[in-house]
């Protein structure tokens, strides 16, 4: 049995909704069929902690006080992040082997496997090994 210690986030970058309009109805249907089939035995095998698609609309926040709230992200963008998923496993080797098995890899979808940290780096600079001043804890 796998020690699924380990946190990670897969962040699927989707393709333009052209190229699934392309498709037929049954070739999405079998589509979204194998989608679901892979994110099944992921959560069957204990993997997905929560995971969600993401709309293609939102807001961008930037400027130093939160100031610049721009419509976004913008359609221009070729990789649209377009959903997540938070996993569990032994490691980040077998996180990779997780996304290696997503079915819409064929349609030119990019999943993105990153170790979820426990502090940022401004924190780890403090040495601190979680988010808060453990001198304050």
């Amino acid at each position: 049995m796998q020690n699924q210690d380990s946190a990670f986030l897969l962040i699927i970058r989707d393709v333009p909704e052209a190229i699934y309009d392309a498709l037929s109805a049954d070739e999405r249907r079998r589509s979204m069929n194998r989608w679901n089939a892979w994110v099944d035995e992921m959560a069957a095998n204990g993997h997905v902690q929560l995971g969600h698609p993401l709309e293609s609309t939102g807001r961008v926040v930037s400027g130093k006080n939160g100031q610049e709230v721009l419509d976004g992200p913008f359609a221009e963008a070729k990789e649209l992040v377009g959903g997540f998923f938070l996993l569990r496993a032994a490691s980040l080797n077998a996180a990779t082997a997780l996304a290696q098995k997503c079915p819409n890899l064929q349609y030119g979808m990019k999943v993105e496997v990153r170790p979820i940290a426990t502090s940022c780096h401004v924190a780890r600079s403090l040495g601190w090994e979680g988010m808060r001043d453990p001198a304050e804890a």
